[in-house]
């Protein structure tokens, strides 16, 4: 009999996705139902789903949900993807909404309701999965409301439950005066959720697993630790029997320089020639001059956390001293919005400052960059460095969480023979990410051994083949 799964997450590509929980939760379901599982995902039907998806839609089943003192319309849709079943929560008050996926002043309540018709929906679909795999606090309530509410109920009892950290600093925190007219949560409760006296729904979710798993090995070492974990490191500690990482992969089929449409030409690792189109293309999208020089480029959320510091601290001296041309393509914070297109200003015929998200462009810029910066404090799994390798830009990454298990460093044995995938360096600092980055730039200038160096690279397996046997063999442990 096959193991049935079913994810819980607050988004998931190709439907609505902000960040690598989309990717994610688009990707390695898919990768699972290879392996003979019956996998099955859930997420909110948002204004943002598109019409492609809705008109393959078809209606499982309408019913109200109760919640504390609420009582709301829900439906069910779904739709199958690659042997993978979807269903949608469709309620339009919750998710019928301009302005984003996350940053309601609600989103507590939203989520609460997401997790409660997830649990309501199981026994009206005749679906009741062996293993509850929660992602995130926007569905830790989902098994909160397992263990604390549905336990009772025979077919509840069986089911297993997982969840996993895909990022540890947003941990759903709310004031206590509305565990029950939110939540719908009793005082006999209030020990799962409360910590450092404030309902803390990842708590809970951590406290309700049987597993709880992160992104990457690395990561989940660096989180039993007050200076990664976000201030949960002593529940994390305390649950270190349930804990294990397990690194992402990234999505082949989408993103693969042989067939990828938005590029002007396409590329493998065994016929790498046209990258070099690529780069001449992008160069002249965005008024750069196409001369022979490296292209470095950061694709990135604009953020402290994600080693922008680093970068500007040391891109000038990048700039002087290699003569390469630099691209960013990001928004975040408006201290690095405004250097980077100050930065323009100083280097026009070097720097070009794209402030902006655009899937699209982001995969245009891996194929056309040589060399890719990823210097980021912190880093549960990271998904750009992988995505970076597939298109053949070499990674310069610090070595902190996913990073330093999915990019190893480059050095040369006595035969010639290449070793690594990138360059790393250790500290946070801007002079060891400036050091690292000219060295990428300069092993560029051996053409024949960069070319060797980067078809290993490109030969890197970031597949989730590798992950989903992981998976699977987590699941069977439940057993």
């Amino acid at each position: 009999m096959k193991k049935s799964v079913l994810f819980v997450g607050a988004e998931a590509m190709p439907f609505a996705a902000t960040g690598g929980l989309g990717d994610v939760l688009g990707s390695l379901p898919t990768a699972l139902a290879a392996e003979g599982t019956d996998v099955r995902v859930v997420m909110p039907l948002y204004s943002a789903v598109g019409a492609k998806w809705r008109e393959q839609m078809k209606t499982e089943a309408v019913f109200t949900v109760e919640l504390a003192w609420r009582r709301q319309y829900c439906g069910i849709l779904s739709l199958k993807k690659d042997g993978v079943t979807y269903y949608f929560v469709d309620n339009e008050y919750y998710f019928d909404r301009a302005g984003g996926l996350y940053g309601h002043y609600d989103d507590g309540e939203r989520f609460a309701f997401f997790c409660t018709a997830v649990l309501e929906m199981l026994p009206r679909i005749n679906f009741f999965p062996k293993v509850l795999h929660a992602n995130d606090w926007q569905s830790a309530l989902s098994l909160i409301y397992l263990c604390r509410k549905y336990m009772g109920r025979p077919q509840y009892a069986a089911i297993r439950r997982v969840f996993t950290i895909h990022n540890i600093e947003y941990q759903g925190k709310y004031d206590f005066y509305i565990l029950g007219d939110v939540f719908g949560l009793g005082a006999a409760d209030r020990e799962c959720v409360e910590y450092d006296g404030c309902i803390n729904l990842m708590k809970g979710a951590i406290e309700s697993a049987e597993i709880v798993t992160t992104v990457s090995p690395r990561y989940a070492e660096e989180i039993m630790s007050p200076q990664y974990s976000h201030g949960l490191w002593r529940i994390l500690q305390r649950n270190s029997s349930k804990v294990r990482g397990i690194l992402n992969g990234i999505d082949y089929a989408y993103y693969d320089p042989k067939t990828d449409p938005v590029l002007p030409k396409n590329y493998s690792a065994n016929a790498p020639a046209q990258k070099a189109a690529c780069r001449t293309k992008l160069r002249r999208d965005l008024g750069l001059p196409d001369v022979d020089v490296p292209l470095i480029a950061v694709i990135s959320r604009l953020a402290s956390h994600k080693g922008l510091d680093l970068v500007a601290e040391c891109l000038r001296g990048v700039l002087w001293n290699t003569g390469a041309q630099f691209v960013v393509l990001g928004c975040g914070e408006s201290k690095y919005e405004d250097f980077f297109r100050a930065l323009e200003g100083e280097f026009p015929n070097q720097v070009r400052a794209l402030i902006t998200y655009d899937r699209d462009l982001s995969r245009k810029i891996y194929a056309a960059a040589d060399v890719f910066m990823m210097p980021s404090k912190s880093e549960p799994c990271g998904l750009s460095q992988m995505i970076a390798s597939r298109y053949g830009a070499i990674p310069v990454v610090r070595e902190t969480g996913g990073l330093a298990d999915s990019i190893h460093g480059y050095w040369e044995k006595e035969d010639g023979t290449l070793m690594g995938n990138g360059f790393t360096f250790a500290n946070y600092s801007a002079a060891e990410l400036y050091e690292r980055t000219c060295a990428a730039v300069e092993l560029l200038k051996d053409k024949k051994k960069a070319r060797k160096f980067i078809k290993k690279i490109m030969s890197t397996d970031f597949s989730w083949a590798a992950s989903a046997k992981q998976y699977v063999s987590m699941y069977d442990s439940l057993n």
